[in-house]
């Protein structure tokens, strides 16, 4: 469906600040050269914690981080084998269920003890946790990288954490208008947004930008004068972002929330440098770090920092209203609010997995005093 792109002041509702996610998708979670043989990593997504670990094979597993015995957390453990074995009495676990325990006699019958495990896939030096209704995994698509490992481009991973709610992260990653943050680093300016659609599970903004400084030269973007002008499409297909600028460039954001207060990203930005492949290739383990510190880092730290501090101001007053313009934030917020919904009825929500919002503040008696607003059809 095409959106009109009049920038006009909204009331922003802040419900949208309190809702959970749709666990109904895959969720990048972890970086695949993060989990070594024989390590069990710790991971949490939205409050949910999974310990993850590689078995005899190097395959990746992932399993409720509780043990079913006395609750203890099984990354405190080892892995043994294909088991991950507990740390405070030894009992192991093998895709989900108890297959030893040290002092029972080898003829007694083990207990019906299970570890719950979730859907986890490898690829793309990330690894994937599908949260909700393991039934739909394989029904539902991963996020489609072609540039992946393609020697045409060169790959250049960024990661980034957020004391933010995620909704906060995905408004700013579909907020073009910040340029003004950047004015400082030579980033992109006189941004016009020209085309807005929006589906069920899709939110797509075309908009015009200029740029110029070091970064417009090292992407290739202009040739002779100064300022350069172009069109980005951001893409929010939930839960991720695929960025592209006009096929010069794109970008791979996938959003792990991690709790109501803690967000991280792992994005994957392809860029084609202008260097002949036989002198890339020998240069691509030096070129990633010095185009992520010395390009990318500088723009998201300003980004954090405003991310932070937009969710700080949230937090002490949930009853300030806000006001927004740009019609692409509001269609972000409304796409997340009906896939957190969709969630929440359907068979497989969770709720004690899954909280539905962030804690609210609490009175003085200690009781939550806050009853999130409904939110308008405008979003």
């Amino acid at each position: 469906m095409e959106l009109a792109t009049t920038l006009t002041g909204q009331t922003v509702q802040n419900r949208v600040r309190e809702i959970g996610i749709n666990a109904n998708h895959w969720y990048a979670v972890a970086w695949a050269k993060e989990l070594h043989p024989n390590q069990i990593l710790p991971i949490r997504l939205w409050n949910q914690e999974i310990a993850l670990y590689r078995d005899s094979q190097g395959i990746v597993q992932a399993v409720e981080d509780i043990c079913p015995h006395k609750g203890v957390a099984l990354h405190k453990g080892k892995v043994q084998g294909d088991a991950i074995v507990c740390p405070y009495h030894g009992w192991e676990f093998e895709a989900g269920q108890c297959t030893k325990i040290p002092y029972f006699p080898p003829e007694q019958k083990l207990p019906r003890a299970c570890v719950k495990t979730f859907p986890v896939r490898e690829r793309y030096g990330i690894i994937f946790i599908f949260p909700g209704d393991p039934t739909l995994a394989d029904q539902v698509p991963m996020i489609d990288i072609p540039q992946y490992g393609d020697p045409d481009w060169l790959m250049v991973t960024i990661g980034a954490e957020f004391q933010a709610h995620y909704t906060i992260c995905n408004e700013n990653t579909m907020d073009v208008f910040h340029g003004y943050l950047h004015e400082n680093l030579q980033g992109w300016f006189d941004p016009v947004l020209l085309k807005l659609q929006e589906t069920q599970d899709t939110v797509r903004a075309d908009y015009r930008v200029s740029y110029e400084g070091p970064m417009t030269k090292f992407l290739g973007l202009n040739e002779t004068s100064k300022v350069t002008t172009r069109t980005i499409s951001v893409n929010y297909q939930y839960p991720n972002y695929i960025n592209s600028l006009e096929g010069i460039s794109f970008l791979y954001l996938m959003r792990l929330p991690i709790s109501p207060q803690e967000s991280r990203s792992f994005s994957l930005m392809f860029v084609k440098v202008r260097i002949p492949r036989w002198l890339t290739e020998p240069l691509r383990p030096v070129l990633e770090p010095v185009i992520r510190n010395l390009f990318f880092m500088r723009f998201l730290r300003q980004d954090i920092e405003m991310i932070e501090s937009e969710y700080a101001h949230y937090i002490s007053d949930r009853q300030r209203r806000y006001v927004e313009v740009n019609p692409a934030i509001i269609a972000v917020q409304r796409l997340m609010v009906r896939q957190y919904e969709q969630y929440i009825h359907s068979p497989s929500h969770s709720p004690s997995h899954f909280p539905s919002h962030s804690p609210s503040a609490p009175s003085a008696n200690g009781a939550s005093t806050e009853k999130p607003a409904a939110i308008p059809e405008s979003i």
